[in-house]
């Protein structure tokens, strides 16, 4: 059966009530498969990992801003992750059976139907973006939801679908299409951010370090530690491990050790895989080496 992967974030965290609600609103609708729902009290934030055909996805997505438009109001809304929506991005991700061309198309379609019922306004980015100064989310986010109205009062910012204005209380949201992302994340045992805030300056290829990485630092208040919160854009040509290593050499630098990492979401396995074979010095290993991928055959 033709496959897509959705990976929409929510700005809300802390709330279980209303990120249960949503979750059990998309698990209701047919040929819609809910993988996975991680979310986060200091980033303020919820990922649902969405699998199913097109007709699916069109009929799932509208209910989730229904929920979440209702139950979040950005005006009050804190978090250490950068927000523009209570919908905050919608990506769709060819998986099995589906050309990213159709993705494209279903995030076009969806960005109409959700800006017209909900007069909120949407940015297309990523693969559908139509204007190159759009592809990249965070050039979109920047200024987030308290910077939106001056942003959209700007000629070059008005959206792609919906009103020229932000939506009182749901901001925007930005829809696209993707290949599959990496969130990962890496907890260094200090509270020093500007420390966490350097490494990722020395990671991300937005700032000279590594390609297909974008990082940032923050706190985790709750704790007592900071984080480098990473994504990447293709594990293939930066995977994980690299990271990972340039990361703890980096923090040695400071004096700081790497506390943890954490995956957040769903991650394909030949990402670990890889990790695997670095770590473990393994030479000459194939997939075809893994006991589940046999029995798969």
């Amino acid at each position: 059966m033709p496959t897509i992967e959705c990976v929409p974030n929510i700005s809300e965290g802390r709330r279980t009530e209303v990120i249960n609600s949503l979750a059990t609103t998309l698990r209701a609708v047919p040929g819609l498969r809910v993988l996975d729902v991680q979310s986060d009290a200091t980033h303020n934030r919820s990922v649902f990992t969405l699998a199913g055909t097109a007709e699916a996805m069109a009929a799932g997505i509208p209910k989730l801003f229904e929920g979440a438009i209702a139950a979040i109001d950005l005006r009050t809304q804190k978090g250490e992750h950068p927000r523009l929506g209570a919908v905050d991005v919608v990506p769709f991700i060819p998986i099995e059976g589906v050309t990213m061309a159709a993705c494209v198309a279903l995030a076009k379609a969806i960005a109409a139907e959700v800006a017209q019922r909900f007069a909120i306004p949407v940015y297309l980015y990523e693969e559908a973006a139509a204007n190159p100064a759009r592809k990249n989310l965070e050039d979109i986010r920047r200024g987030e939801f308290e910077g939106l109205s001056a942003k959209m009062a700007q000629p070059a910012w008005a959206p792609d679908f919906g009103p020229a204005a932000p939506h009182p209380s749901a901001g925007a949201s930005v829809i696209g299409a993707r290949m599959p992302l990496i969130a990962y994340n890496i907890n260094l045992a200090t509270d020093r951010l500007e420390v966490a805030k350097k490494i990722a300056g020395a990671i991300r290829m937005s700032s000279g370090g590594l390609r297909f990485v974008k990082a940032m630092g923050i706190p985790l208040a709750d704790r007592g530690i900071v984080q480098v919160s990473i994504n990447l854009t293709n594990y293939e040509k930066t995977p994980i491990y690299r990271v990972f290593e340039m990361v703890k050499r980096e923090a040695a630098r400071y004096g700081v050790q790497v506390l943890e990492s954490e995956i957040v979401g769903l991650v394909p396995s030949a990402a670990l895989t890889q990790t695997a074979e670095y770590f473990l010095q393994l030479e000459g290993f194939t997939a075809g080496q893994i006991l589940e991928n046999k029995l798969a055959e």
